[in-house]
């Protein structure tokens, strides 16, 4: 029993990147959350039906989730989430409320009798209470209540990290998404409520409050389900993008409508236009493209992408890159619409692997910047970020327990990703690779590994030992040379045996590749050359 244990810490830390740093102390709580037992395999969500209350005065919230479901084996027992501090009423199943028990934040009911292998069932979770309010939204999460210039209300949602069951209760694991659902939403009836999909209907109700129905047409993960209310105003727009015109909704506050028209004017269509050339159709045609006045900095809630950036150009009027190029677009618009693709269309099965949607997401900046001032100004761009990457753990976190790697993730992960381009070094075959991503492994969740083979496999490159590198590990991999006459040494020094990423030099005007190993290579140079480390996140040591 020992023994087993040891081999399971030690893959547990290989796999996640904590080699290197001291395995954190995670707790049964972190486990009920994070680990895919069989009380959640043993049933697949295919459509949701929340219809949820907001009392903004008292901060309070009530309401219910109607959970349709197919059992993928034979099951009397399965948990779902919902945060401790919110109560379950009751669990409705076939006219009868069912007992349940809770432990931390998971709820586990037991059916009166076994659902058969196959079976499609239902049951209705009611609950209520006061949500948690974000501290500093959206990194922390929760609710956010604030007003307008008028002093009406504006509230949001964000939820990322936190998760969902801290307003909702759901399967609040993101390997399973819903195949659709419906987000109903009761508001005071001087305000409106924003939330994902297209909007059905509205039902004036005899509290003082309306409902809004919104519906949602494709798959969708926990923390993309959003709502937002304000006393928003609303225009709209059209593109004509790949599968013909995509509806282009915008609801903001009052006091913005000019700002928005002239903000999202500029910026939405462009970045379309490229986000589709390079990673194909934008993946929700259906249900359309939202920006909406959010009471925080914003996020990637699909279809209904949370705006919070105050009309400035760059991230919040500074430039991430230090090059300048960052300030000639909005950067919450690029940034948290490129997520439609990666992190929306494209999600990660564990939050351990959201370098998938914050590198991809951070290098279709540097694509951006590309669009407006060339390949070498998005390189430019992309090298920029990497001065802040802090290197203090790995990008990859430890699986099964809820918890995100290291921020790395956004500025470490867009230039590996601009390493594997310059590598593959064709970009026909790399645009094809990026469209091919979202064909391939869209509307579903992904792991690393998935995501690792099918760049190997249409790059016709094994590319695995980089992913290592710059995943795994927090050092940057360092060439160390050294020139006697016309001859150059060189080697890698690199934490991954047998590591062999290939480099380019810049001689002249002129690149030379050089395919370096861990240990010594030599070669003939005839002029001067440094190594292309604008594309190459990479050290640079002269030895003797």
């Amino acid at each position: 029993m020992k023994l087993k244990l040891i081999f399971f810490l030690l893959a547990l830390s290989t796999l996640s990147g904590f080699s290197q740093n001291k395995v954190p102390a995670f707790t049964k709580a972190d486990t009920l959350r994070g680990k895919l037992t069989p009380l959640r395999t043993s049933y697949d969500i295919n459509y949701y039906h929340l219809d949820v209350q907001v009392d903004i005065d008292k901060k309070f919230i009530s309401g219910s989730n109607v959970f349709k479901f197919t059992a993928t084996q034979d099951l009397q027992r399965l948990q779902f989430d919902l945060f401790a501090n919110l109560a379950v009423d009751k669990v409705f199943y076939k006219g009868k409320d069912l007992p349940f028990q809770r432990e931390f934040n998971a709820v586990f009911i037991d059916f009166p009798e076994v659902i058969k292998q196959g079976a499609k069932e239902e049951f209705t979770v009611f609950y209520s209470g006061k949500p948690i309010v974000a501290k500093r939204a959206p990194w922390d999460g929760g609710f956010t209540f604030d007003q307008d210039k008028q002093g009406k209300p504006w509230v949001g949602v964000s939820c990322q990290g936190l998760g969902a069951s801290s307003w909702w209760p759901n399967k609040d694991h993101q390997s399973d998404e819903v195949d659709s659902m419906m987000i109903s939403v009761s508001v005071p009836d001087s305000l409106m409520d924003i939330s994902n999909g297209r909007l059905r209907s509205t039902e004036k109700l005899n509290n003082g409050y309306t409902r809004y129905n919104w519906f949602v047409s494709y798959p969708i993960n926990n923390y993309n389900v959003t709502l937002n209310i304000a006393d928003y105003v609303h225009f709209n727009d059209s593109f004509a993008g790949e599968n013909g015109i995509l509806t282009l909704d915008y609801y903001v506050l009052k006091e913005n409508i000019e700002k928005a028209k002239k903000q999202f004017g500029t910026n939405v269509k462009p970045m379309l236009k490229v986000f589709e050339n390079w990673f194909g159709p934008y993946p929700f045609y259906r249900d359309g493209f939202k920006l909406i006045d959010a009471p925080y900095l914003g996020m990637e809630h699909q279809s209904a992408v949370a705006y919070g950036n105050k009309y400035l150009n760059g991230y919040k009027g500074t430039d991430l890159s230090g090059t300048g190029y960052g300030l000639k677009w909005d950067y919450i618009i690029i940034h948290e619409a490129g997520h439609e693709w990666f992190g929306n269309n494209i999600t990660s099965k564990d939050i351990a692997d959201m370098w998938i949607h914050e590198g991809f997401t951070m290098y279709s900046e540097g694509l951006y910047v590309e669009s407006i001032d060339g390949k070498k100004a998005g390189a430019k761009y992309v090298a920029g970020v990497r001065k802040n990457v802090s290197n203090n753990s790995p990008i990859i976190g430890p699986y099964d327990v809820n918890t995100e790697g290291s921020g790395d993730m956004y500025y470490k992960g867009a230039a590996l990703i601009q390493t594997l381009r310059t590598i593959v070094n064709d970009d026909v075959k790399w645009r094809s690779i990026l469209r091919g991503l979202n064909k391939e492994l869209g509307l579903k969740t992904t792991t690393t590994s998935e995501v690792i083979n099918y760049i190997n496999v249409k790059s016709g490159k094994d590319l695995t030992k980089i992913f290592d590198q710059y995943l795994l590990y927090t050092s940057i991999p360092e060439l160390e040379y050294k020139v006697n006459g016309g001859i150059v040494t060189y080697r890698w020094n690199s934490k991954v045996p047998g590591f062999d990423m290939p480099v380019r030099l810049i001689t002249g005007n002129k690149y030379q590749w050089i395919k370096p190993t861990t240990t010594w290579r030599s070669l003939k140079i005839k002029s001067a050359f440094v190594p292309d480390i604008e594309n190459f996140f990479i050290t640079v040591k002269q030895v003797n």
